[in-house]
Order: structure tokens, then sequence, then C-alpha cells
């Protein structure tokens, strides 16, 4: 067995900062997005994206309303040369989108990306190189001043090769590669270099700032960028971008705080598709932002189409408890947290700021329907079963009426060991109330008024199939159902109280249903019947009907 030994690590070191500004800060307004589906997250697929699978995830980003885009390293890859030069060529370039491409600092590599970009309306020189200690030290073999010097002329080539295209408006992008895990000084001495070459061509000025390895805490890389904004000689001249990776699973927040410590740009993938354990997660971030009241500046609302592009490019299945896009996130299983859902969603008014129990967004807002939002398992209660019932099939169960139903779907769920569908509550529904309406079927039945005998209350003439036999009876009471139990209790001799009673119609327009309950004490047991008729009347004896039957049935089981 391995040895698992902690020893064999030390952390990252933090910076010496009393004076830290961020954690007073919040984000009022979204930064500029970038992604990096098409370069950093094609990189780190098993399969590549074919040139028809960059072309669905390209439109899919502009239709998003991404302005930056990151399609390639065309000197690196004869498909990215060819890809880049598709969308050139093709005029698949909005008149509102830059095209970024990534560069080492070497001449011939940023040669080839000129030749891939040539034509472009504008666009993005992406250059980099490694800065960290165990980079200088274990690949390159050279102290701050070699490192620098490669960035340097890496600038100048960029700058050069700009000079003989002009036909393309250019922005400049440098990255000091493993930011995350550079001396913070040197970062800033680094970037000032290359930002020095840069500065007379007028060209717009990009530094990114990348956590190209994850290797500490949010609050870490948001000191690392404060400090980074706070030092450099060229803040009001540049663009601060960052690119944070999820090795520690937390490359939203370090986004977010980094945002916070001063940046202005976010780089980062559709549902977070990237190196090891993944890129910056731009929905989950653009999400969160739309939760507090921010305008994503994205267009996120087809969330099914997202996913559905990004699963086919990728081949990478969404986990069910992804944040905001995945199948279950916004699904209850609990019976109080169903519960609370449905009594904050019925008093949930359309111009009042969203305020519903365990749901942080509405997920209509991403083309989600309530009927996902609650599921049913054993772990579910009253208000989901209910919940089922209402939005699939119209029911308003009353309070007592949702106890019962409850445990038989309950039952259903521990029988079967997993969720119940809405289908099976339904069929749970039919075969406990309905079924038992219909095998005590109302025949016919006649009401009239006769002032003297009954003193203005109604007279009830009524017949009923039980058990194949046909029995009449006959009552007056204040109402139909009134009348039926004081006929019923004539004939059988039962006690009979009506606990409850509640109708309404299951949808509307003249040949619309009517559905009754009724709560029945049958000497001292209680009783529940549920009935549906075109005539409301007939709905409600018939609900009689079905819940004093059963009483008769339990004398007899007796």
């Amino acid at each position: 067995m391995a040895d698992f030994n902690h020893r064999k690590y030390r952390a990252t070191p933090a910076i010496v900062m009393t004076d830290r500004q961020w954690p007073n800060n919040t984000i009022s307004q979204a930064p500029q997005w970038c992604s990096v589906d098409l370069r950093d997250g094609n990189q780190a697929l098993v399969e590549p994206m074919t040139v028809q699978q960059k072309l669905r995830m390209w439109d899919l980003l502009v239709k998003l309303g991404f302005t930056q885009i990151e399609v390639g390293f065309p000197a690196a890859s004869q498909p990215d040369f060819d890809f880049v030069r598709a969308l050139i060529d093709g005029d698949r370039i909005p008149d509102n989108v830059t095209v970024q491409v990534l560069t080492q600092a070497r001449e011939e590599l940023i040669a080839r990306s000129y030749e891939a970009l040539k034509g472009a309306k504008q666009a993005i020189i992406h250059v980099y190189n490694s800065t960290s200690p165990v980079q200088r030290e274990r690949v390159f073999g050279l102290e701050r001043d070699g490192i620098t010097a490669i960035a340097v002329q890496g600038a100048r080539w960029v700058k050069e090769y700009a000079a003989r295209n002009p036909e393309t408006k250019w922005s400049f992008q440098y990255s000091p590669e493993s930011f995350s895990s550079t001396e913070v000084d040197f970062a800033v001495e680094i970037s000032d270099a290359v930002i020095a070459e840069w500065r007379d061509t007028g060209a717009p000025i990009i530094i990114n700032l990348p956590a190209t390895v994850e290797c500490a805490s949010p609050n870490v890389f948001a000191d690392q960028v404060e400090w980074f904004c706070r030092h450099t000689q060229y803040r009001k001249d540049i663009t601060v971008s960052v690119h944070t990776h999820n090795d520690r699973g937390c490359g939203v927040a370090a986004g977010e705080l980094a945002v916070m410590a001063g940046a202005d740009r976010v780089e980062g993938t559709l549902l977070g598709n990237g190196e090891r354990t993944g890129n910056m997660d731009i929905v989950t971030m653009a999400m969160n932002l739309y939760s507090q009241g921010v305008d994503p500046k994205l267009n996120l609302a087809d969330m099914d189409e997202i996913i559905a592009v990004v699963e086919h490019c990728t081949t990478i299945p969404l986990h069910p408890r992804h944040p905001y896009a995945g199948e279950l996130v916004f699904t209850a299983f609990s019976g109080s947290h169903q519960d609370a859902i449905r009594k904050c969603l019925g008093k949930q008014s359309e111009n009042e700021p969203w305020q519903v129990a365990y749901l942080p967004i509405d997920p209509a807002d991403l083309g989600r329907s309530y009927e996902a939002v609650i599921r049913i398992n054993s772990q579910s209660g009253k208000g989901g079963v209910s919940w089922v019932l209402e939005n699939d099939y119209g029911l308003q169960l009353p309070r007592w009426l949702q106890i019962d139903a409850s445990r038989a779907v309950q039952a259903k769920a521990e029988e079967i060991a997993g969720e119940v569908s809405a289908k099976q509550i339904w069929e749970l529904f039919d075969e406990h109330y309905l079924q038992t309406a219909r095998d005590t079927e109302l025949s016919h039945f006649a009401i009239s008024q006769n002032n003297a005998e009954n003193h203005g209350q109604d007279q009830l003439s009524l017949s009923f199939k039980y058990q194949g036999k046909e029995i009449a009876l006959q009552g007056h009471g204040d109402g139909a159902i009134s009348a039926l139990v004081n006929a019923w209790q004539q004939e059988f001799g039962d006690k009979v109280e009506v606990l409850d009673y509640r109708e309404h119609a299951l949808d509307t327009g003249t040949a619309s249903q009517a559905v009754a309950y009724v709560h029945l004490s049958i000497n001292n047991q209680r009783y529940i019947g549920v009935a549906m008729h075109r005539d409301v009347v007939t709905a409600s004896l018939q609900a009689v009907l079905s819940a004093a039957s059963q009483a008769v049935e339990q004398a007899k089981a007796a």
C-alpha cells in the first residue's frame, strides 16, 4: 500500500498584506468574459473536437453573448490553424466578437499565429511563458533575468508582426504562466517589462494572471491579484484578466474573489471542462452573479441547449448535481423541503424579489419546469405528493388528504426502493380513492324542496349500486350532502359527521370536470371519499357514498 504521507508537501506561502481591500468589495457588474472552450477545453479532451463539433461550439458561444473567444493554438496544431481559417474565410465572426489565439514566446510560432489570423477584423494575440520557481529551475534552468528576456523578446515579436499586418485591429495579451505559483514581485516585474514593450503601439493590453494549477485557497489567489493590481506601474493602461483552474475544487470561488480583488476579465469554459479537474466554470460564475441581481451579460436561459452542445462536443456527461445545470439541482426529495417549496411558490408574486425556500433561483429562468423540481421517493412527504398531483393532474388536495395520500406513496417508494414517478402517484391515487368511488356507483338522484314538511330543507331521493345491489335512500337536510348523511344514518344506523368538504373544477370551460373531497367520521372512525364528475353535486354525493361504503366494508371485516 502506498505511503499516504502529508509531510511530503508544503503549504503555499501566503502574502503578508495587512491592508487587503478585496474582502470589503462586492461584485456589482459582470466582468469581461472570454471563453477558452475551443482551446484550453479542447486540448484537455481525450478525443479533441472535430471541425463540426468546434463549429457547433462556436455557434453556441456566439449565441450566448461571448464577445471574446479563444479559438485555438494555431501555431502548434494544423487542425487549430484550419479552424481559425475556416472562421475567417467563412465570414463566421460577427463584428462584435474578437477571436483570441494562444502562442508561446517563440518567433516561428508567433509568425504562424499571425498567418492564421490574416484577414480577421480584430484579434487578440495571447503570448505566454512560464514564470514559477519550479519552471525556472527545473524546466528551463534559468534565473529571473533569463525568463524575463524570453517574455520581452516575445512581446517584441508580437509587436513587430502586428505592424506588418495593419489591416487587423490587434490586442495583445500576456500571461505569466503559473502565476499562482510565482512570487508576486516577479509577476509584476516581468509583466511590467512586457507592457513597456507594447505601450507605444496603442493596442489594448491584457495581462492575464492564471492559476495554471490551483495550489492555494481562493483568498490567497485574491491576495495575489490585489497585490499585482496595486504594484504594477501600468494599472490604468491594462485590462487585468484571470484564468483559474479547479485543482482544489475552488475555481469559481477564486474567479469571483479575483474580481473583487480588481480583475476586469475572466477566462473559463462552459460547465468547467478543462485540464485535470477542469477550468473555471463560466456558467456557474455567471449564474452566481445572476442570483445576486447582477446582469451576467450572457444569455443562459436555455440551459438544456448548453448542456446538449457541451456534452456533444466534449463527450463528457454532465453530473446531475452540477450547479444550476444538473438534472437534480432543483429537485427536492425531502418531504419538509417539498412542503416549504410548495408553500413559498404559492405565495410568490410576479413582481416581488424571488423568495422561495431551497430554490436560490427560479428554475423557469433556465428553461426548467416546476414539474421537475419535486420528485418523490421514500424521504418525501405530503407536500411533494400534493405538488405532483396538483401540477400534473389539477388536484388541490386538502391537508388531511395530503397526509393520507402520502402514506400510500411512501409505502410504494419503500417497496420499490426508489423514486415514484408522477404516473405511479396518479395510479396509486386512483386505486386508493377513485376506484373505491366506482365500486359504489351513484345511479341517480333528485333534490326537491317541501317547505311545509321539511322546514325549507332539501329533500333527497337517491339510489346507488353497491356490490351489484341497488340501494335506495331518502333524506332531507341543509343541502345535498347533509340530506345524504341523514338518509344514510336512517338506513344503516351509523353515526355520521362531516369533518370537512372541498370541491373545485379541474379545468375551465363548459365541459370541465369537478372533483369533490369529503372527510367523514362514521362511528368515531375517519374515512375519506373522492369523486369526479362533470356535475359538482353528483361528484359530492358520490364522494360521500365512497367514504360511507368503506365503513360498511370495515364493519363486515370486523
